[in-house]
């Protein structure tokens, strides 16, 4: 014969209460221990909402009624459940690409296409890199902080590729680029104040949207290569050839100094024995005068051919005029007939 629990606690001699503490209640236990598992629950919820932890490269921001307050020491940190929340901001360096896909490394013309000063299309690839440097604007200035830094690069970007030429932007003017984008992004980030700091702004790539004009720009390039390669011989041979033209330079200029002693030499001791001659001449001038004749025609006569001609105009005999200074008829008559 089966009997049900209640009987069989009363043939025990064991008697249930009710919650009221009346007997003949089984059920007044089982809520008890329902009610202390459930605030033991609750107090453990509440204990595990009080605490939040902050780590290195991280700031938080405690918000008690609508106050918010930033929290930047790392470690453990306790708040009022309920009441208190925590928002945590990462302030490690990030970054994003305007341009093309970070994962995949495919280009994204819409963001990458730009025109130049020159009215020639352009792709320019760039990597930003950030930090949020307000924990608290950085919740609360913006809804998007980060898509606000995104638009103003690409503002800045498009601007700054649009007032250079497309050769800068392709070779030599990236540095420039870069720097003066980075100080447009600076000066609009500090205007907005939402808590984002730029670190960083990179040209990953440059090239033209074609194939074709990609071609044109390198052998663009490869000219201008071969012209320093050019310009830099010139030089080399110019730096060679200017000691030499130098030295050469200096031997004629070394020569004609030389040649200008001599003849002011020469032209002094000329005038020295002019002027010597001059004063013998004041003291015996006819005396000086039949000297300096005598003296003419010796330097003069040796070097004159006497010809002797008949009445008719026929040539006879040559007479030499060393004849007269000491030479023999015959000798003389010989060369003559000789010559």
């Amino acid at each position: 014969m089966i009997r049900n629990d209640s009987a069989r606690n009363r043939a025990q001699g064991f008697e249930t209460m009710d919650s009221g503490g009346r007997p003949g209640d089984p059920k007044g236990s089982g809520g008890k221990i329902i009610g202390i598992v459930a605030a033991v629950t609750v107090a453990a919820l509440l204990a595990f909402n009080s605490a939040y932890q902050i780590r290195e490269q991280e700031q938080a921001v405690l918000i008690t009624l609508g106050q918010a307050k930033a929290v930047t020491d790392p470690g453990l940190h306790f708040k009022i459940p309920f009441i208190q929340q925590v928002k945590k901001v990462n302030t490690t360096i990030q970054g994003f690409a305007i341009g093309y896909d970070v994962a995949s490394n495919d280009s994204e013309s819409a963001e990458s296409l730009m025109i130049t000063s020159d009215y020639n299309f352009v792709n320019v690839d760039f990597f930003v890199e950030y930090r949020f440097s307000d924990p608290v604007k950085a919740v609360y200035a913006s809804r998007n902080p980060v898509g606000i830094l995104k638009n103003v690069s690409q503002s800045c970007i498009r601007t700054v590729i649009g007032s250079y030429t497309v050769d800068d932007v392709l070779t030599t003017g990236k540095n420039e680029i870069q720097a003066e984008i980075k100080e447009m992004i600076i000066e609009r980030l500090d205007a907005q104040d939402i808590g984002v700091q730029l670190v960083n702004i990179t040209i990953q790539d440059s090239e033209p949207p074609t194939t074709q004009v990609m071609e044109a720009f390198k052998a663009v390039e490869t000219a201008k290569q071969g012209k320093e390669t050019a310009l830099n011989n010139a030089h080399k041979y110019r730096n060679e050839q200017l000691p030499l033209a130098q030295a050469h330079a200096d031997n004629i200029i070394q020569d004609a100094e030389a040649q200008k002693t001599a003849r002011i030499n020469e032209a002094t001791g000329q005038v020295a024995r002019f002027n010597a001659m001059y004063q013998e001449y004041i003291k015996n001038p006819n005396i000086t005068r039949q000297r300096m004749f005598y003296e003419a025609m010796e330097d003069v006569l040796p070097d004159l051919k006497v010809i002797i001609e008949s009445p008719n105009g026929d040539m006879q005999l040559f007479y030499p005029v060393e004849s007269f200074t000491g030479n023999t008829i015959g000798s003389d008559n010989t060369d003559a007939q000789n010559q």
